[in-house]
């Protein structure tokens, strides 16, 4: 090995800990090569001439003594075209070329140095550019047209730019600087993971990212550029939940991070989503998806730098002026990472054995999410929302990441385990779940689709947080005692978790509800309501609930397709002729019964 080379030696071993002394200028995020096979490693604490990092491969085999160079360059993600349509492990490793098992210390490039692509530029020669600036646009995928931005510390004017096929090491633009020094730079760039892209401003938010889950969409919406957790526990629908929001929502790009879970989750979404097409552009769904599979057999430290791997690439895309949805399963898997990492490292726990420091790592997660005004010209919008899984053991949502995830998120869809097995998807429930985001998405809501969103939505959590009261009062003293105000209630609020809140995730017409189907439905069951309650004092509400529309209403989620809206009318029409119809049978009952009284 050369001297100029930054070498140490292995002084001791703890699972992924290494301890490294020797290094002649080691900094804190280093990227590290340990051993013969250079297995990778990242240095996460110094202590006076040692060196402490946590090993991305696993240790087995490593020795005292083993050699350890210092790359002294961070730990960074390639961004380029060739992201999409791709699986990485949680280093960014290609797991397609990887085969069934990593071999130690094997050195991948994330994207292909053969792959050419069409620069098409957007600037011309003699054109002044700064950093941030797109120069030109590449056709990634069918779905998605990937832009040039000049890397961060590049500004100038252009000496040459052309047109044609490039890969991404060939210089495809060389600019003067201030002090007349060429520079050129290429399709390819890296960004260290743990730091965020520099921006130009936050802006408001004020579009909700549309998931076709009605619970979600009227209930408890979340904005584009939002945060939101998903705690449940086991088998209550979490993976299948995020599984659905990546295939549905109106994100341009869906960064889908398995962090921590079963080998088979991952395989199932690697099953399933080349087979997906997108219900927006009706291409292939990988078209617009980067998936990081990072399961429960692959090392703990890993799996803790996966999800900023997720959030490097989702910057890199919002940057573009994308909309970005990246979607943790789960949080608590990297949390349990952090634990373990930080018992090996000796540290003092706080609550629950998680480090100290847990609660600002989760913020330093979440806060990146937003809506923003890139750096550079021209001036664009992009936005990054950021779904997190969490999995309380025993579904306790006292437990501290949970507890803690609740700090840092403003909408939490809390999954109910008797809602789950009694087949109820998806399991949120409409007590545990809030979400503050109405306040800024009812303006987008009112002017696209209905100006009764927000009274929907007030009347309908209403008439389903009574239902709940009441289902106490049942339990004790039976249905039948119930004055008939509060028994049309009851029904009414089964109508909505039948026909409203359950949606089947594998019903073609059901899987996908647009939001102007969500308000018909829930607009035909509160006209229902407003109808069935002016008559109940005058006719039994078991005749009003055995009306034909009613079973009509419960089938109309898989019956009627999102361009069929049109058929809600004829429902509405054969609702109010059943109203009308049972009205003028029991008028005729009352005037027959005056007139027997009156002879």
């Amino acid at each position: 090995m050369s001297d100029t080379k930054d070498l140490g030696r292995i002084i001791g071993i703890d699972g992924p800990i290494i301890k490294v002394k020797g290094l002649k200028n080691p900094k804190i995020g280093d990227l590290i090569k340990i051993g013969e096979d250079h297995r990778i490693g990242e240095i996460v604490k110094i202590y006076g001439n040692i060196a402490i990092s946590q090993c991305y491969d696993y240790t087995e085999g490593l020795k005292v003594d083993d050699i350890v160079e210092n790359t002294n360059m961070p730990l960074s993600l390639e961004l380029g075209p060739g992201l999409l349509n791709k699986l990485f492990d949680g280093i960014q490793r290609p797991l397609e070329e990887i085969g069934d098992f990593i071999e130690l210390g094997k050195e991948l490039f994330p994207l292909s140095r053969k792959k050419k692509w069409n620069f098409i530029p957007l600037k011309r020669k003699k054109d002044y550019i700064k950093e941030g600036d797109i120069i030109g646009e590449v056709e990634e995928t069918k779905i998605i047209k990937h832009k040039i931005m000049v890397p961060i510390g590049y500004e100038g004017e252009i000496v040459s730019i052309e047109e044609g096929s490039f890969t991404i090491l060939d210089n495809i633009c060389t600019l003067k600087d201030k002090n007349n020094n060429l520079k050129s730079f290429q399709l390819l760039q890296k960004w260290p993971i743990r730091f965020a892209r520099p921006i130009k401003e936050y802006i408001a938010i004020t579009e909700p990212l549309i998931t076709g889950q009605r619970v979600i969409d009227l209930l408890f919406p979340v904005a584009k550029g939002g945060t939101v957790a998903i705690p449940g526990g086991f088998g209550t629908g979490k993976t299948v939940l995020q599984h659905n929001l990546s295939k549905y929502c109106n994100a341009n790009i869906v960064i889908y991070i398995g962090c921590g879970e079963r080998g088979n989750e991952l395989t199932d979404i690697l099953n399933q989503f080349p087979k997906l097409m997108d219900p927006y552009s009706h291409e292939p769904l990988m078209e617009r998806t980067v998936i990081i599979g990072n399961t429960s057999n692959m090392p703990v430290s890993a799996r803790e730098a996966s999800i900023f791997s997720g959030l490097t690439i989702a910057e890199y895309y919002r940057d573009m002026g994308f909309d970005v949805c990246l979607l943790a399963d789960s949080t608590s898997r990297w949390a349990e990472a952090l634990r373990e990492l930080s018992a090996r490292l000796e540290e003092l726990p706080a609550e629950g054995g998680f480090p100290a420091y847990f609660s600002s790592k989760l913020s330093s997660f979440y806060e990146r999410a937003g809506v923003i005004k890139p750096i550079g010209a021209p001036e664009r919008i992009g936005s990054l929302t950021i779904i997190g899984a969490v999995s309380p053991p025993s579904g306790d949502f006292s437990e501290p990441v949970t507890k803690t995830t609740k700090r840092f998120v403003h909408a939490f869809w809390g999954l109910d385990p008797k809602l789950a097995y009694s087949r109820h998807y998806p399991a949120i429930n409409w007590t545990n779940s809030y979400s503050m985001y109405d306040e800024y998405v009812f303006g987008w809501w009112e002017k696209n689709i209905s100006n009764k969103w927000r009274e929907y939505r007030k009347e309908c959590i209403k008439i389903l947080y009574i239902s709940d009261e009441l289902q106490n009062i049942v339990q004790l003293v039976g249905l039948e005692s119930l004055p008939i105000n509060q028994k049309l209630l009851i029904n009414i609020a089964n109508l909505i978790k039948n026909s409203f809140l359950i949606q089947s995730a594998f019903d073609d017409i059901d899987a996908f509800s647009s939001p102007l189907k969500t308000i018909k439905i829930i607009e035909i069951i509160l006209n229902l309501y407003k109808r069935a309650e002016k008559l109940i004092d005058k006719i039994p509400i078991f005749k009003i609930m055995q009306l034909d529309v009613i079973e009509n209403i419960e089938r109309a989620k898989s019956t009627i397709k999102n361009e069929e809206l049109d058929k809600f009318n004829e429902l509405i029409n054969k609702m109010e002729m059943q109203f009308n119809e049972l009205e003028q049978q029991y008028r005729d009952i009352i005037e027959t019964q005056k007139r027997e009284l009156k002879i």
